[in-house]
């Protein structure tokens, strides 16, 4: 029973430590108070909230904790790009 608790525990915590690290989506304002350290772009999407999870991916993936998506262009299949910030 002891075991079956701690598992629970572990399984509760390392669910709420990987959210913790992902990248998040902040407005222009938000931004001033960070260091921007890069742009990433992404294309492809077909809907405006698959490109802005191909951003977030992307900043992730650049260990930023914070983007703010700069541009988003529909010529076809969609394309956009954000300004990442640790």
């Amino acid at each position: 029973m002891k075991t079956i608790k701690y598992a629970v525990a572990a399984i509760a915590l390392s669910t709420l430590s990987f959210g913790a690290f992902a990248a998040q989506s902040i407005n222009l304002a938000e931004a001033q108070n960070l260091n921007k350290v890069g742009v990433v772009s992404a294309d492809g999407a077909s809907t405006l909230d698959g490109l802005e999870a191909k951003l977030a991916d992307k900043a992730e993936a650049a260990g930023a904790k914070a983007y703010s998506i700069t541009s988003a262009n529909t010529n076809g299949k969609m394309s956009g790009t954000a300004v990442i910030y640790k």
